[in-house]
């Protein structure tokens, strides 16, 4: 995983709705940045979607940056691709953008391996948070509360130290194109 304290790896993407590029500038004077690995079709994602949709709600107004990014093979996994991603922006009432990594170089930089992974970064970009959303999980009967993601999302709004001890998220893996997968997996 991208160590504790990194800064975040610069991109530039392109938001599915706008067309707009999407890069760490987009997001400069935020008090902290959230990006996750995500897409359409995944259970885990589709488990959690609705906490994303208020976790957005809730924190982009108290100036936190927040961006969703799909690295899917959309070749394999056309649910994944940008139209469908912004069909699931307005579906869901997403308050912020979703851009596609279509070269998935994006998801190799951040070290992401599946859907949903979390990446939360302070006001100077450094990486205070690489871990879940919460217990549940699809099946598991444990409610959706977005308590481990919230509570490192307050900590970075007030300037607070986050504990480093973090379980990592959980979810299916990034669809790799052939031959594409990192070697961060082995």
């Amino acid at each position: 995983m991208l160590p504790l304290g990194s800064d975040a790896p610069a991109f530039a993407l392109p938001d599915v709705t706008t067309g707009e590029t999407l890069s760490l500038d987009s997001f400069q004077g935020k008090a902290g940045l959230l990006v996750i690995f995500m897409c359409r079709h995944c259970p885990f994602v589709i488990h959690v979607q609705g906490e994303l949709a208020k976790i957005g709600q809730e924190f982009v107004p108290q100036n936190l940056g927040m961006i969703a990014i799909s690295a899917n093979d959309v070749a394999n996994y056309p649910d994944d691709a940008p139209d469908k991603l912004k069909e699931m922006q307005a579906e869901l009432g997403f308050n912020f953008p979703i851009a596609y990594d279509e070269s998935q170089e994006t998801a190799k930089t951040y070290q992401a391996a599946c859907t949903p992974d979390f990446f939360l970064f302070d006001k100077d970009f450094k990486l205070a948070y690489r871990g879940q959303l919460d217990d549940s999980r699809p099946g598991n009967d444990i409610p959706v509360t977005g308590k481990d993601l919230r509570g490192a999302i307050a900590a970075v709004l007030a300037a607070e130290a986050i504990s480093p001890d973090q379980k990592p998220s959980i979810g299916c893996n990034i669809k790799w194109k052939a031959g594409n997968a990192p070697d961060y997996f082995g």
